[in-house]
């Protein structure tokens, strides 16, 4: 009886700190997100320089943000899915870089194969996690809206007047996602932690 109950606090415990980090990374996800939103605002039409590093930004902190949701995942669970999506932001992020010297249009159409990708992904993730940490309803809906925006961005990489504007409503439903997911896994460490 004693090892079935020390097994579950196991469990809950290890529940409660895989539902703080991936908390404490959601917050940061979505700040990043915001502070990206804003530069892209205030800087991506009046100086090319930032523009383009705020173009290859993007999927290399979606690489980093990555390793760190991997830290998260107790050794118990595949993380498969997140080394996949690191190895995707890190090609990405050469593609975005290759593409810049060809062209908006180009740099698009990578953005928009990537936001597919790694929404499909993202929706994978928050599936498999439902069931062990719950609050991943916004996870799955943002998987979902990624697909559909990488597919609007390739549509429209050639439309006049595109460029990396394009991107903020999409960096901006990432935060609100992100927000999202932090507070509703804070319900899970306080059920679970309690």
């Amino acid at each position: 009886m004693t090892s079935m109950n020390s097994s579950a606090f196991s469990v809950s415990s290890q529940v409660v700190a895989t539902a703080r980090s991936l908390r404490r990374l959601y917050f940061l996800r979505a700040g990043f997100s915001i502070v990206w939103i804003i530069l892209v605002a205030a800087f991506a039409k009046t100086n090319a320089a930032i523009a383009t590093a705020l173009f290859i930004i993007y999927p290399a902190w979606d690489a980093l943000a990555t390793y760190f949701d991997i830290r998260s995942n107790p050794t118990t669970i595949s993380r498969t899915p997140q080394y996949v999506n690191a190895a995707i932001s890190v090609f990405t992020t050469a593609g975005i870089i290759l593409a810049l010297q060809k062209g908006i249009p180009q740099t698009l159409i990578v953005f928009g194969a990537w936001a597919i990708v790694t929404g499909l992904i993202q929706l994978i993730l928050g599936l498999r996690r439902r069931r062990q940490l719950g609050g991943q309803w916004p996870m799955i809906i943002s998987g979902g809206q990624s697909m559909l925006a990488g597919g609007a961005f390739i549509a429209m990489a050639h439309a006049p007047d595109q460029g990396i504007t394009t991107l903020a409503g999409y960096a901006a439903f990432g935060a609100f996602y992100f927000l999202l997911s932090a507070f509703r896994l804070s319900k899970t460490v306080n059920v679970v932690g309690a």
